[in-house]
């Protein structure tokens, strides 16, 4: 007989993914990853298609989140990211998303996990792969989660209800520090770049030092097998000095080509996630992206167009636009980040129990 285990499907953002509470997962690391894997790829051994289970075939389709209350002070409930290799038999905790997390406090309301306030309900979220916070704030009026509004996000169809995350002290949480090679920009392959961790490891590079114009389709890039063995070369070698080891079975650190803005935005880009290019751009990938721009010295302040006192940066990328909202410190030398901030909106598709065979 088929196990049978309940779960949610939610979108978060602009990715989708499985919630589950963690009280109804095996507590064994390994026994637990085998569940995900029959649930979202319906075998052990890996199928691209994902045809026997929930997974949607893409890495943005193939996503886990496991939540339970809290055990810190400062959180209210902790969220585990699993990110499902689609196709390799395997799974990764070693980053986290941010649009998953953004339906965190939809699939904690609709359990029971928290109570709804009469408004707007905000929970603080521990995202267990970094140790980091996160605020969340979901509109719940009369204690309802609301389900319409006005907010558009590129990527996902219609407009939704927003969902507003403020990340807190997320400055190297993967890597232990912002700049985890100490410096602003490296030489790699012969090619300049910025490593960067502010919630996300991500590697800056300029499409211009690989002949691109920056504005190349998705399947442009996808096809292209030169510049993707380039960008795989230079990722191993930055994964070492990120502090973050070998890295050649891991999803981090993400690979970013910059190029200038052509549609209002601060700069372009174009996301390796890390093998394959990302349709728009992760949460917490453009939240690196968006503070590198900031600092002097690097690959992305080189290219980016930034106005005095801005507060809002508009990334651009293949679908649309991702906005980041930093709250800056200023001072003689260089900027710190205070809190990022991203709106998003999430909608609850299904609910019910998954066979795990």
């Amino acid at each position: 007989m088929a196990r049978k285990i309940p779960y949610m499907q939610i979108r978060g953002g602009s990715s989708k993914g499985l919630y589950f509470n963690a009280s109804d997962l095996p507590a064994d690391e390994d026994k637990r990853n085998k569940f995900l894997l029959l649930a979202m790829e319906g075998t052990l051994e890996g199928d691209s298609r994902q045809i026997d289970g929930l997974g949607g075939a893409t890495s943005l389709t193939s996503k886990v989140a496991i939540i339970t209350p809290s055990t810190s002070p400062k959180a209210d409930l902790d969220y585990l990211f699993v990110q499902v290799v689609v196709g390799e038999g395997r799974v990764s905790t070693n980053q986290t998303c941010g649009n998953i997390l953004a339906a965190v406090p939809h699939f904690a309301l609709e359990t029971g996990l928290i109570e709804p306030g009469l408004e707007k309900t905000t929970v603080r979220v521990k995202m267990m792969n970094t140790g980091a916070i996160c605020e969340i704030t979901a509109q719940t009026p009369g204690g309802i989660l609301a389900e319409k509004g006005d907010v558009a996000v590129d990527g996902v169809p219609g407009t939704s209800a927003p969902v507003i995350c403020n990340y807190l002290d997320i400055e190297g949480s993967s890597c232990g520090s912002l700049f985890p090679t100490r410096k602003l920009t490296d030489i790699i392959d012969g090619k300049e770049v910025t490593c960067i961790d502010n919630g996300m490891p991500v590697v800056l590079l300029k499409a211009s030092d690989f002949k691109l114009s920056g504005n190349e389709s998705v399947e442009e890039l996808e096809t292209n097998e030169n510049l993707k063995t380039e960008i795989e070369s230079i990722r191993l070698q930055a994964g070492r000095i990120m502090n973050l080891g070998d890295v050649s079975n891991k999803t981090i650190p993400k690979m970013c080509l910059i190029s200038s803005p052509l549609n209002g935005g601060i700069v372009n880009t174009r996301m390796f996630i890390p093998h394959r290019v990302h349709e728009a751009i992760g949460v917490l990938a453009a939240v690196s992206v968006a503070t590198a721009c900031v600092y002097q010295g690097t690959v992305a302040n080189e290219i980016a167009e930034i106005s005095s006192n801005e507060s809002l940066f508009k990334l651009e990328h293949p679908t649309g636009a991702m906005t980041v909202q930093l709250q800056i410190e200023e001072n003689n030398k260089q900027p710190k980040i205070l809190k990022a901030g991203v709106i998003r909106t999430a909608r609850i598709l299904s609910k019910g129990e998954v066979y795990i065979p």
